[in-house]
């Protein structure tokens, strides 16, 4: 049997710690991607623009578009 440190020798483990950090990696710069663009979309319901034009431009749904709304008129 394999201790701990022999384990995180082999090819099969340095793969999948490879393929953990490439996945965060990836989750984090959505996650990062979607906090600019509901930014932006703030920005753009500040600035008084439709909320279909909003929508069309961010690519968010209308229904996010409008809850970013409620959310300005809330604060």
């Amino acid at each position: 049997m394999l201790g701990l440190s022999e384990l995180k020798q082999t090819r099969v483990y340095q793969e999948a710690l490879e393929e953990g950090k490439a996945e965060g990696e990836a989750k984090g710069k959505q996650e990062g991607e979607a906090e600019a663009t509901r930014k932006f979309a703030l920005k753009l319901l500040r600035t008084g623009m439709n909320l279909q034009q909003i929508a069309e431009v961010t690519e968010l749904s209308l229904e996010q578009i409008q809850a970013l709304q409620k959310e300005i008129q809330q604060s």
